[in-house]
This record gives structure tokens, C-alpha cells and sequence, in this order.
């Protein structure tokens, strides 16, 4: 410790005055004064408004902005900033068309809709689980903005702590499943299904077309397999996979095999024959599996899976009505570079200290285009959080007797239900059965009637079978509950648990046991109090930059505000312990909450209707696209399959369209970052006669307003095209515009970003879409819980509502604004990136702007001068910019040499004007390389960031020519407030050329 009190001695507060500033610093930051909330109208008026306390700057602030602009109002200023020919009437979003609440009165009326949702305990399974969330993790993870307000670890000296928790979970899923690798989650199981038949025919050289689905695989996951299929031309089997695979005209084209392990109905088959006929076949086995159970089964690694994928969400997830969950994906060894979504590995910072970061990007299938086989941009990071931090806290001895109640109970039930002369038609089993009613009962109605007048949900399977599913949430009580369900139909007297005797053995054959140890590392083995638990929950969340810290300006992600009022109804029991697949009579809180933010994103968008299902950006891109193929398929136009995508678009937008059955074509931009409409109309009319779609983010990515808008999109109507309005930048148009008005017949909206959900530090996120009144027939249905139009496309997420219970945020955030709230929140996200356009632009490149010299709700940066003067590159100002405190913009897209900034509308202006201050001193510490003053590979930048690590070095050690002054407070601001990067800089080629994607073992932990 004693260098440790030496180097902070050395950061005496002298020092700070001595540093070089740019004139317009200044030494002081004022506090802003308290939020000036705005009088109530009456007296009677609430006073506990949302919008004065979600919007950063007051009226003065806003006033002080727009006259550093040079405007006397903020309409003068919108006048010149968005185009008038797309402009909306200021009363089509207004506080008539969405009246604001105030966050008591919202609260008031959550719970009032909770009340709706009827308490029923549900056992219908299929994949969804009751799951019981560890009081320490709800509160200090699912309900913390340390954990919830973090963006994707893309800048990983930031991001350490919820690296090492998604390491944790990656582990958990290797160990549990005997594979080599795991990824960081995916969306849901059925779409990690949907990931793994494509996998499957890429594998195949895009050769072999038949993927064979098992009978016994969960519905909603054959239903995604039917969409994602059409659009790769894969021909999809559902059979008995053993009786399919006798044909040999299928087993010359197979391309995989998907199993479910235990199945739907609760049997355990073991699936080795099948793995090496199939591989025989040189194709693969991918298997759809429950964490659970594999405590207690042999794992799929050990029988000859090649891809195993499941849903992770009862290791402490509520079911929220479907989500969002976290799901998991693992492969073998061979089959790691072609895995889709994020991968966590460990590598080592300059000084060599071992760090994690995001390991092989170059391999995210987004950055491929119209190459790629996958969109997935992102993940369910704050849920995979979750069950690696329930794997922590209960360890692998707490897991094992987890799964011993959770079968136990379902032995006991079987016996039960049998002697009262039912019979299961399962022999094997772990938490499932299937009950043939016939014999004791009228029919399976009956003995639904007979639940549901318990207060219990069973799962509908036919007139002659219940399904039930038991989960670690099942007491005592409710046990002896459910088998009271099945005696008064079978004439019997209620039974007590001392009719029953404990079960001495599993139901789970013998060669199906497991016997190999799981979870030997010690993160798992060490934080069993809660104690313990706590403090390694704080140890890694203050690793972690998030909005609890500072702005995070990153373009077109919109790090707003995440509200707390919003957040709240969350977790309460009444959304939160809600089955996806309960009658809808039982929800109707959750579809008054749906239906009310369908229509209000269908008044925000100018559209007819909205489908919340896709539950994720790029999910709501690719549901777009299938939506509009299926409308040109309905006409007798098939053959349509074009789809033109400017250069700039972001590059899921190309891997969407490919995953649709697309072909892209790719249109041209101008020098100022306008879409070419010549070669655009050029284009179009080449592939008239196949024209599809046509593709644009508005505004652009590149931060402006383009006026050929409509004009573009008329150019794709004329020759028969449909337009995808991507919606990523919604955040600059609400009460100015909107898609419906520029032109487009569908767009998706990203939640996380526009309406306040959290980025969760890389996931949740929901992609709704919202259609013209002709693409509205067309929109997703579900096998379960109908939904969408009558001539609806196949599901596309596994549940109804996709990630249902985050719904309840955007629901809360648009309510509590109101129109008025939600329409000056746009003006203030543009006024900020205008402030902080005009501040930057006298010190870097403004790439892009109007023609009145103004940008949209994001500004572009370009750094590429000070490559060519100083061999800066825009990861040196992007790593020194931690220093100051900051996580850094987009790097490097849309352009390469560039940063792409977003304010948001939630930040002060003494945020932005830090932040400002921050980049104009980074341009000096650059200008001081450029003239000599710093040497150009050892200086402030390049040796960026500097975390403790660095700052304590000796005298001896310390070869730096600049002080520690000079690296660690390089404004005076962050003596008071300063957060520091946990590593310094880190290697990513040492990480990828030394791929590791676990913990660290019990060896290496000793080591160390």
C-alpha cells in the first residue's frame, strides 16, 4: 500500500492548476440549480411530473443553447434543422392523442392492471419455469442501475466487472453441458434454435438443405424454425427423428438434426445412437436442453452433440410473461469460429495483468453484411448476469439440491396420480409428466376445470392428456394441491403428503445419469453467504461505467435516462411470476398494457398497426422484411427479392434482408453523407421487376436530416417496391415527423433506445414493429397464444409478446410523458447534439450537416487529420477520453476515422459541457504530439487509459513524459468525482490468438 499513499500524495490539488487548459475551461463548474420544475397549472395539478425530472436541461439552459445557436426560439431552431415538407401538425402527438401521468398516478394505474392478472400457479412448462430469484440478486442486480444502465462491454477497461460475471456464465454453461465453448447468451431458446439449423447449413457449405426437427421439440421453437427456414430455402423435417432417418434420399441432404433433452412431454431418451448415426450422415446434432436437469443428466457433450442451446432463465429469472430470458448456445471446439452473438475471452492489459473484453469481433456476424448468416447484434447480458450470479450463489452442491427437490416432487406426483388410476406416459423424467386422463377422468377438460377452480394451471396437450411441469418454486402446499386436482375427477378423497413415500431413486435410466463433476471453479465455491455474495455483487458493478456515472454519449444507441419510476413495476410478482402460455382470460393486465403501447407507437410512428413479438433490434428488422416478403408473395409476387440498402446503413441491416431471402444490393451516398438518389433511381429501375424493399435509417447514420426522403421512397413505390423505415433513430422525430410521413410501410423501433428501456450492459432490448393498413394481415402469430394478422408469418420469438415483461417500461416511460413530454424530448436531443456540434466544431472535423448548417440528434466527428500528423487513431482518443471519466461515443462506424456522438435528451447542460471540455483538452494533449511537445508512441493518448495500476508505479518504473497528474486528473473537475479504468489498455491479439472463454480454474486461481 505504501506506493499506493505516495502517488495519491503526489495528486496534490496544486498541481491541478498547473495544467494546460483551453481558454474557454472553465476552473469551476456551478452547480446547476435544483431541476426548475415548472408550476402546476392548478392546485390541483400533481406535482410529481415525469418530464421535468427525464429531460437534463431547465427552460434557461435550453434558452442559453438555442441563443449560442444563434436562435430566439426553439421553433426557429427546428425550422432549420428538420425538413418542412416531412413535418407533422404539432396536435398529432400531443397531451390530447397521449395524455401524461404523473409517476404517482402511473404507479396507481400499474397496479390497478396488475390486478388483472389473475395469481393462478402455472405448471405448464414448455420450456418456462416459475423461477425463484435469490432475493440478493433481485435487489442488488435485476433492480440495480449499476448493473441495468451500462451499454455492451465494447470498451472492456470500463467494463471488467460484467465481463467477468458473463465469463461466469459462459463457464456455467460449458461445465453443465460438456461442450468447449459458449457464448454470452442469446435472445430465447427458440431463436438459439433458429441460430443452430442455420449453423448447421453453413456448416454444410450451404449445400445440404434438410434440417430434421425431433417431435418431441418445444412448439414455439418449431414455429421459428419455419420462418427463419424460408428464408434460407432449408427444407425442415418434423418426425420421429430415429424412423426419419432410415431414409437415405434424407440423410444424402441433411444438414442437422435438433433434439429436445428431456423432451416436451417430460421423456429422457438417450440420444447417442442418433449423434453418430447423424454424424455417419457428416451432419450435426444440436440439442435443446434445460440447465436443471443436466445437474442430474448425462450432458450432451458426453453423448456426441455438437451444438447444445437452451434457456437459462430458471437459474433466477422471473418468467415475466415470456421474458426477456437469457439463452445459451455451446459448441464444440471446431465449430467456435462460426458461433453467432458475443464471446467473452481473457487476455491481458499492456502491463500484462490479465483482463477480460469482447473476444473474436471480427467474427460477429453483423459486420459481414450481406455475407453474414446471423443479425445478432446483441444479447441478453443482464439476464445471463442473473444466472451466472444465482450459479455463484448457490454453487454446484446448491444446484444439485435444487434438482433433487424439483424431481423428487415430480416422483411423488407421479406416484400420486397413478394410484388414483391415471397413468404418466413418461417413464423417465425430471420435472415433467404427461398424464393420460382417459382412464380415471371424463377427459382432460375436466380435470383443467378442476385446476383452474384450485387456483392451477395445467398445460393443454388433447382431449386425452395434461402436461405438468414442477419447479423449484413448488412448496409442500402446493404439491398436495396439485394432486387434490386429479382426485375429486377420479371420485377419490384428498391426499396428504404422508400418503406418500420418499422416492429412494431417480426416474432417470441408469446410462443416463450424470456422473461427471460440474462447476469445480472457485467463483463457484466461495460466495455461498449472502454476505459474500453482496460484496462480490459490489466488487464487480464499481468495475462498471454506467449512466450512474456518467453520460454515455454513444451514437445511435441513445443512452437515456432509465427511469426508476419506470422500472419499478418490474418486479412486482403480479407481472413478474406470469407464465407466457397462460389463458388470456388470466392476463388481461398485461393486455390492456400491450394493447395500450401498440397504440400509442402506432400514433408515434403514423402507422396502422404494431407487433411487440421481435425481441431485439435486428429481430425487428428481420420480422419487417419477412412481413414484407410474405405481402409480395400474397399478390403472386414471390419472385420479388431485391432489396436496396445504402452503404451507410448499419450492417444488420444487410444481414436481415439476407436472412429474409433477400438479395442486397447496395446504393450509393454522396460526399455529405446523402443517400445518392440517381443511382438509387437507377437501381430501382434495373430490378423493377424483383424489386422488394428498400432500406433507410432516417435520420441517416450519419446525423442529419436528409431531405430526399420521401422522394427516395417514392422512387421504390413506383416500381413496385415496399419501404423498411429502420426506426433505430426514432429519438430525433417524435412530434416533428415520423416513418409513416417520410414514406415507409413498416418500421421497427428499438425500445432500449427511443422509450427508456435499459441496454442491461448488452442486452435486453426489444425491436417491435409497427406496418401500413396493408402489411397489417401479415404480422407474427404464435402457435400457442394467437397473435398478429390472418395471413400472419410464423413466429419469430418464442414467446407471444417476445420480452413482455420490459414492456411495462416503455409502457410507463410514453404514459408518464404524455405527448407534450415525449415531443420536447425529441426538441432537447436535437438542441444538445446542436450545443455540442457548435462547441466541437472550432476543434475537430464536423463531418456531416445540413444545409443550415445544423446535425439531427447525433453529430460525426472525424479524427482521421491527426492519423496523418500524429498516427492518432480514434481508439487513442476513445481510451483517453476513460480517463477523463467518459465512456466514449461510437468508434469508428459509420466511418472508419470517425466518432459518431449522442447527448440524449436526459443529460444537463453541465454534462455536456464537461464532456466538451473533456474532448477540447484531448485535443490539445493531440496538438502537443502534432508539434513535438509529446513524443508519438509515448504519450497521453497512446498509453490510454490510466488506471491505478499505472498511477503507483515507482519512480523507476513510471517512464512516462508527462506526469501522473497529467494522465489521471487532466481537468479538476474529476478530483472530486473520478471514475477509474480498472486495466489499462488491452491486447486484443493476444486475446484472440490465445482463445480462452472460461474462469479461471482451481490451479490457475492458486497461482494467481
Amino acid at each position: 500500500m505504501a506506493p499506493l499513499r505516495v502517488a495519491l500524495a503526489r495528486l496534490r490539488p496544486s498541481a491541478l492548476c498547473s495544467l494546460s487548459h483551453p481558454s474557454s475551461f472553465r476552473l469551476t463548474y456551478l452547480s446547476r440549480s435544483l431541476a426548475t420544475a415548472k408550476a402546476p397549472s392548478t392546485l390541483f395539478a400533481p406535482l410529481d411530473t415525469f418530464s421535468d425530472r427525464h429531460i437534463g436541461p431547465d427552460d434557461d439552459e435550453a434558452a442559453s443553447m438555442l441563443s449560442k445557436l444563434g436562435y430566439a426560439s426553439m421553433d426557429a431552431f427546428l425550422a432549420d434543422t428538420v425538413p418542412h415538407k416531412i413535418r407533422v401538425a404539432e396536435s398529432s402527438i400531443s397531451d390530447a392523442s397521449i395524455p401524461a401521468w404523473s409517476e404517482s398516478e402511473l404507479h396507481a394505474r400499474a397496479k390497478e392492471l396488475g390486478r388483472l392478472n389473475k395469481p393462478l400457479k402455472s405448471y405448464i412448462g414448455m420450456g418456462y419455469h416459475n423461477a425463484v430469484v435469490p432475493p440478493v440478486i433481485l435487489r442488488n442486480v435485476m433492480e440495480n442501475p449499476a448493473w441495468y444502465t451500462p451499454y455492451t462491454p465494447y470498451q472492456p477497461e470500463i467494463a471488467q466487472g460484467r465481463l467477468e460475471s458473463l465469463v461466469n456464465f459462459q463457464t456455467m454453461i460449458t461445465s453443465l453441458t460438456a461442450m468447449d465453448i459458449a457464448n454470452a447468451s442469446l435472445l430465447d431458446e427458440a431463436t438459439a434454435a433458429a441460430e443452430g439449423m442455420v449453423m448447421a447449413y453453413v456448416h454444410s457449405n450451404q449445400k445440404k438443405k434438410t434440417f430434421l426437427v425431433d417431435s418431441g421439440v418445444l412448439p414455439q421453437t418449431v414455429s421459428v424454425l419455419k420462418t427463419r427456414a424460408k428464408g434460407f430455402g432449408i427444407r425442415l423435417v418434423i418426425s420421429d427423428v430415429n424412423a426419419a432417418l432410415t431414409d437415405e434420399a434424407l440423410r444424402a441432404d441433411l444438414s442437422g438434426v435438433l433434439v429436445q433433452y428431456p423432451d416436451v412431454n417430460g421423456q429422457i431418451k438417450d440420444f447417442s445412437a442418433l449423434a453418430d448415426s447423424v454424424h455417419a450422415a457428416n451432419a450435426l446434432v444440436v440439442c435443446a436442453t434445460d440447465l436443471l436437469a443436466l445437474t442430474m443428466l448425462k450432458p450432451p457433450g458426453e453423448w456426441g452433440a455438437d451444438i447444445v442451446l437452451g434457456n437459462s432463465a430458471r437459474f433466477g429469472v422471473p418468467a415475466g410473461y415470456g421474458g426477456p430470458h437469457g439463452a445459451f448456445f455451446a459448441v464444440t471446439d471446431k465449430l467456435k469460429r462460426k458461433m453467432p452473438g458475443r464471446l467473452i475471452g481473457r487476455s491481458r492489459d499492456t502491463m500484462g495483468n490479465p483482463a477480460y473484453r469482447l473476444a473474436l469481433q471480427t467474427r460477429e456476424q453483423h459486420i459481414r453484411r450481406e455475407k453474414a448468416t446471423s443479425n445478432i447484434c446483441t444479447s441478453q447480458a443482464l439476464l445471463a448476469n442473473m444466472a451466472a450470479m444465482y450459479a455463484v450463489y448457490h454453487g454446484p452442491g446448491g444446484l444439485r439440491r435444487v434438482a433433487n427437490k424439483v424431481h423428487g416432487y415430480t416422483q411423488v406426483l407421479k406416484t400420486a396420480v397413478e394410484r388414483l388410476g391415471y397413468k404418466a406416459t413418461n417413464d423417465s423424467f425430471f420435472d415433467t409428466l404427461t398424464i393420460d386422463v382417459s382412464v380415471a377422468a371424463k377427459d382432460a377438460d375436466s380435470v383443467h376445470a378442476a385446476a383452474v377452480a384450485a387456483g392451477i394451471n395445467l398445460r393443454r396437450v388433447d382431449d386425452r392428456h395434461v402436461g405438468l411441469t414442477l419447479d423449484e418454486s413448488v412448496s409442500p402446499r402446493d404439491l398436495i394441491a396439485l394432486i387434490n386436482v386429479f382426485a375429486p375427477a377420479a371420485s377419490a378423497p384428498s391426499a396428504s403428503l404422508s400418503d406418500f413415500p420418499v422416492p429412494e431413486v431417480p426416474s432417470i435410466p441408469l446410462e443416463l445419469q450424470r456422473t461427471s463433476e460440474f462447476l469445480p471453479h472457485p467463483v463457484f465455491n466461495k460466495h455461498h453467504s449472502e454476505t459474500e455474495m453482496l460484496r462480490y455483487i459490489f466488487h464487480l458493478s464499481s468495475r462498471d461505467l454506467g449512466l450512474v456515472h456518467a453520460m454515455i454519449p454513444l451514437g445511435s444507441c441513445t443512452m437515456k435516462l432509465n427511469s426508476t419510476s419506470s422500472m419499478i413495476p418490474l418486479t412486482w410478482p403480479e407481472f413478474g411470476a406470469v407464465h407466457p402460455f397462460a389463458p388470456v382470460d388470466q392476463v388481461q393486465g398485461y393486455q390492456h398494457i400491450i394493447q395500450e403501447l401498440e397504440s400509442d407507437l402506432c400514433k408515434i410512428t403514423g402507422f396502422h398497426a404494431c407487433s411487440v413479438q421481435p425481441n431485439s433490434g435486428a429481430a425487428g428488422e428481420y420480422t419487417g422484411l419477412t412481413v414484407i416478403k410474405a405481402y409480395h408473395e400474397s399478390r403472386g409476387e414471390g419472385h420479388r427479392d431485391v432489396c436496396l440498402i445504402p452503404l451507410s446503413a448499419h450492417g444488420t441491416n444487410p444481414a436481415s434482408a439476407m436472412m429474409a431471402g433477400l438479395k442486397v444490393v447496395p446504393v450509393k451516398t454522396h460526399a455529405d453523407g446523402n443517400l445518392d438518389l440517381e443511382d438509387l433511381k437507377a437501381k430501382a429501375e434495373k430490378h423493377k421487376d424483383n424489386l422488394a424493399a428498400f432500406m433507410i435509417t432516417y435520420p441517416s447514420t450519419f446525423g442529419v436530416f436528409e431531405d430526399g426522403v420521401t422522394d427516395a421512397c417514392k422512387i421504390i413505390h413506383d416500381f413496385g417496391g415496399q419501404v423498411y423505415l429502420d426506426g433505430a433513430n426514432l429519438n430525433a422525430q417524435i412530434g416533428l415527423t415520423n416513418p409513416a410521413t417520410c414514406g415507409g410501410d413498416v418500421c421497427h423501433m428499438n425500445l432500449h433506445k427511443t422509450f427508456a428501456i435499459p441496454h442491461g450492459g448488452g442486452g435486453p432490448g426489444v425491436g417491435p414493429i409497427c406496418v401500413a393498413e396493408h402489411l397489417t394481415p401479415f404480422l407474427p402469430t404464435h402457435p400457442i397464444v394467437a397473435t398478429g394478422g390472418d395471413k400472419a408469418i410464423d413466429a419469430v420469438s418464442a414467446a407471444p409478446f417476445g420480452s413482455a415483461s420490459i414492456l411495462l417500461i416503455s409502457w410507463a416511460y410514453i404514459k408518464m410523458l404524455g405527448g407534450e413530454g415525449l415531443s420536447e424530448s425529441t426538441n432537447i436531443a436535437l438542441l444538445n447534439a446542436n450545443y455540442m456540434a457548435h462547441r466541437l466544431s472550432s476543434h475537430y472535423n464536423l463531418r456531416f450537416k445540413n444545409n443550415n448548417g445544423r446535425v439531427a440528434h447525433e453529430l460525426l466527428i472525424d479524427l482521421a487529420e491527426f492519423d496523418k500528423a500524429a498516427g492518432l487513431k480514434v481508439t487513442d482518443f476513445a481510451k483517453r477520453l476513460q480517463d477523463y471519466g467518459f465512456h466514449p461515443p461510437t468508434c469508428s462506424w459509420p466511418i472508419s476515422t470517425c466518432m459518431l456522438i449522442e447527448p440524449t435528451e436526459s443529460e444537463t447542460l453541465e454534462e455536456i459541457d464537461r464532456f466538451c471540455d473533456a474532448m477540447i483538452q484531448i485535443r490539445q494533449e493531440a496538438e502537443d504530439i502534432i508539434t513535438g511537445k509529446q513524443p508519438k508512441e509515448n504519450n497521453l493518448l497512446k498509453n490510454a487509459p490510466h488506471p491505478m495500476a499505472a498511477i503507483v508505479l515507482s519512480d523507476k518504473e513510471w517512464d512516462r513524459p508527462y506526469s501522473r497528474e497529467a494522465a489521471a486528473y487532466p481537468m479538476p473537475w474529476l478530483r472530486e468525482r473520478k471514475f477509474w479504468p480498472t486495466v489499462s489498455r488491452i491486447d486484443d491479439a493476444y486475446g484472440d490468438l490465445n482463445l480462452i472463454c472460461d474462469c479461471p480454474s482451481v490451479e490457475e486461481s492458486a497461482h494467481s
